[in-house]
């Protein structure tokens, strides 16, 4: 990406930004509603089209994986800040932002005391517990940061680490390199298992290719290439291959999403959420097939998100963005990082009334 942003490059940016986010969450609340996996399906079964259900109350909620993406967004924008100030370190900023999210899991709302609050720590909305899971709770529930050296939770390889970093490849300035070791060093906040740390780096990468306007199998592509160095991450690796073989083995079939599910791991869920991308005739009928599988809860917000970057905004359904969950606060979160990543030196640079922004994004 160019460091000089046009209005037609920020306008596509943004449409980015606002697809990844909403397309995950909305993701997030078909998963959320899912039925539990019964019998296997049947060679050749088509998706039935899904619909929001109720779940935690009502139609279109989101879970722990929707707010702790906002979160990552909230630690990165804040992190944006701190290099334009000349001194930075994003896993640490993305780190205490996950600890803002897990104060709304142990407190029954907003502490107006706390200094580096913010206005995204404020909403009332994001206070309710929806399940998050126990990896999560451990890795975040002191002060101490995991480290690629000493990782939190060397067993946990499911998908909780995958599911917050899409917003890391929407940090389209970086390289892919950097966005990948960002996504690992991330991820052993709470998942240091080899596969979930790669399944992590790896989704992050194919999002800032689609964010970057690439085809998705180009990203998947360049993903699989970082991951050949990756020590551990040798199962992400299969995982992606197989995917892309059952994209040319034949028409999309529930089967194929059952069989990519495998035992459930983060590589599992990431592999089904790069298929249904794939084949998807249209948001609706991707995130159908990602619903219908034995990793719906990951794989449909995996999905979600991927579809959302490539396609932008204006892609997603209509009707299932008018009942989503906290889709204001989404859309204000996006709109600030599109803003703080494209316009940083009209927020808080020199001659600016920053004051405004840094109440927003205190950075200390």
């Amino acid at each position: 990406m160019s460091a000089v942003w046009g209005r037609a490059e920020q306008l596509d940016f943004r449409s980015r930004v606002r697809g990844c986010l909403l397309g995950g969450a909305i993701g997030d609340a078909l998963g959320a509603g899912a039925p539990r996996p019964g019998a296997p399906p049947e060679p050749g079964s088509l998706p039935a089209e899904v619909d929001l259900v109720p779940a935690y109350g009502r139609r279109g909620a989101v879970t722990w994986a929707t707010q702790l993406t906002m979160f990552t967004v909230d630690g990165l924008i804040r992190a944006q800040i701190r290099r334009e100030r000349g001194h930075w370190h994003p896993p640490t900023d993305v780190h205490r932002a996950h600890r803002r999210w897990y104060a709304t899991q142990r407190d029954w709302g907003p502490d107006e005391r706390r200094a580096d609050n913010g206005w995204l720590a404020l909403e009332e909305w994001l206070y309710a517990r929806r399940d998050p899971a126990r990896p999560l709770l451990l890795g975040l529930g002191d002060e101490a940061m995991g480290t690629t050296v000493t990782p939190k939770n060397p067993r946990a390889r499911d998908a909780g680490a995958a599911l917050r970093s899409a917003p890391f490849g929407l940090l389209v300035g970086w390289e892919p390199e950097l966005v990948s070791l960002l996504a690992d060093e991330c991820a052993v906040h709470t998942h240091g298992h080899p596969a979930a740390r790669g399944t992590a780096s790896a989704y992050a990468v194919i999002v800032h290719g689609l964010a970057r306007r690439a085809p998705l199998e180009a990203a998947v592509g360049a993903a699989l290439g970082l991951l050949a160095g990756q020590q551990g991450a040798e199962p992400v690796g299969r995982a992606l291959e197989e995917a892309l073989e059952s994209v040319r083995a034949g028409v999309p079939d529930v089967h194929r999403v059952a069989a990519l599910g495998g035992s459930g791991g983060a590589e599992d869920a990431l592999a089904v959420a790069v298929y249904c991308a794939l084949v998807a005739e249209d948001v609706r009928h991707g995130l159908s097939l990602a619903a219908a599988g034995p990793t719906a809860a990951a794989a449909a917000p995996l999905c979600g998100a991927l579809l959302g970057a490539w396609h932008g905004e204006t892609a997603l359904p209509p009707l299932w963005l008018a009942e989503l969950e906290g889709r204001a606060t989404l859309l204000e979160l996006a709109d600030d990082f599109a803003m703080e990543l494209t316009q940083a030196q009209a927020l808080h640079g020199p001659g600016t009334r920053e004051e405004a922004w840094l109440r927003r994004y205190p950075v200390g």
